[in-house]
C-alpha cells in the first residue's frame, strides 16, 4: 500500500485551524486513493504540535529532528521533508496551500526536479495520473489540471476541508527522523519576531465586520469597531478603504489582503467586487447591511439589510447592549 505524507505546519507548536483541516483533507484522500497516511512534524515545538494534531487522520507520526531546525526556514524543512518522503518511498506530498505550505512545498518540488500543484480543491485518481481542480487568479477563476509525476506534490486549497478528528492507532506514538542537513540550508531562517497584535486577529476571528466605502469615513469606523468589539470579532475592510487612507492594509480582507473564513461576516457598505468576495467566501454565513439591493454582495449574502449602515450598525449595537442588560438583570 503506498504512502501519503502531509506536512504539519506549525509555529514553535502551534498549529492553524488551515492545517488541521488540510490535514483531514489529506486523510480523505488517502482513503479514496487507497494510501497509508502519515505526517510530519518539523524543528522546534514538533511535539507540541504533534500532539495538537493528534487524532486528525494520520496513522503514524515523524517528528523531525535536527539542532539546525531551531525555528522555520524553507530550506531547512524542504531538505528535512524530502528526505523524509525518499526514506518512506511516499508516493504523494500533501500540504495546505498556506504563504509557508506552499513555499516549503515548492522549495520540495525544485529539489525533487518535480512539478508542484497549489491550492487544490478536489483531486481524482485517473490511472497513475491525477486530475484536480484548483483555484487560480485569487479565487476568481478554478483550474482543472492533470498531474502526471512519479511523487505527486500538491497543496490543498485553504479553508477547503473542515477539521475533523479521525482516531487511529498508532498516531499517539510519534517517531523521530533525523535528517543530514548543512548549515547552508539555514541561510533562511527566522531569527527573531515582533509582535503586532495579540488576541483575536483577522484571520481567525470568529466574528468579523467590515466597512467599505459606503462607511465614508475614517470617523465612520467608530460603529464598526463598536460592533466588532460587542461581537467578539475583528475588524475588517475593502480596498477601496485602504486607498482611501481610512484604515491600515492590515485590515484589508480580499485577495490582495487577508483571507478570513469566520462563523459570521457582516460586510457594511460593500459592493463584493470579486476581489474582495474571495477573501471571504469561506465565512459560514454572511450578512450585507447595503443601501443597494442590487450589489453582488447582497445577492450573494445569507441575509441582506438594505437601508442606511450608518443607522442600522448603530441600531445592531444598542440591541445587543439592551439584551445584555436585560440577561444580567434576570440572572
Amino acid at each position: 500500500m503506498s504512502v501519503f505524507l502531509y506536512l504539519v505546519e506549525h509555529d514553535r507548536g502551534r498549529i492553524e485551524e488551515t492545517t488541521l483541516g488540510g490535514l483531514s483533507g489529506a486523510r480523505q484522500l488517502a482513503d479514496a486513493m487507497g494510501a497509508r497516511l502519515h505526517s510530519a512534524v518539523i524543528g522546534e515545538g514538533a511535539d507540541t504540535a504533534a500532539s495538537g494534531a493528534g487524532g486528525y487522520g494520520a496513522e503514524r507520526v515523524h517528528l523531525i529532528r535536527h539542532e539546525l531546525l531551531t525555528d522555520y526556514g524553507p530550506d531547512a524543512w524542504a531538505d528535512s521533508l524530502v528526505q523524509l518522503a525518499d526514506s518512506l518511498g511516499a508516493a504523494a506530498v500533501v500540504a495546505t496551500g498556506s504563504d509557508r505550505g506552499n513555499e516549503v512545498m515548492a522549495h520540495a518540488g525544485a529539489r525533487m526536479d518535480l512539478a508542484m500543484v497549489a491550492n487544490c480543491l478536489e483531486i481524482e485518481a485517473d490511472g497513475p495520473d491525477w486530475l484536480m481542480t484548483r483555484v487560480r487568479w485569487g479565487g476568481s477563476l478554478h483550474e482543472r489540471a492533470r498531474l502526471a509525476a512519479p511523487t505527486k506534490l500538491v497543496t490543498l486549497a485553504p479553508h477547503s476541508t473542515e477539521a475533523t478528528p479521525v482516531s487511529l492507532p498508532g498516531a499517539d506514538t510519534p517517531s523521530d527522523f533525523v535528517p543530514v542537513l548543512d548549515r547552508s540550508a539555514t541561510v533562511t531562517m527566522v531569527q527573531d519576531r515582533v509582535t503586532i497584535s495579540e488576541g483575536i486577529t483577522l484571520a481567525t476571528a470568529p466574528v468579523v465586520v467590515s466597512g467599505g466605502r459606503g462607511v465614508g469615513s475614517v470617523e465612520g469606523f467608530a460603529i464598526i469597531e463598536e460592533l466588532a468589539d460587542l461581537l467578539g470579532g475583528a475588524v475588517g475592510c475593502s480596498r477601496v478603504v485602504t486607498n482611501n487612507g481610512w484604515k491600515n492594509h492590515k485590515f484589508q480582507v480580499g485577495q490582495t489582503g487577508t483571507v478570513v473564513a469566520p462563523d459570521l461576516y457582516i460586510a457594511c457598505g460593500i459592493s463584493g467586487a470579486i476581489q474582495h468576495w474571495v477573501g471571504m467566501m469561506n465565512a459560514k454565513h454572511v450578512l450585507a447591511i447595503n443601501v443597494d439591493g442590487d450589489s453582488p454582495m447582497v445577492t450573494k449574502a445569507d441575509w441582506a439589510v438594505i437601508a442606511d449602515l450608518h443607522e442600522v450598525v448603530p441600531a445592531i449595537s444598542a440591541e445587543i447592549v439592551r439584551r445584555r442588560g436585560l440577561a444580567r438583570e434576570n440572572s
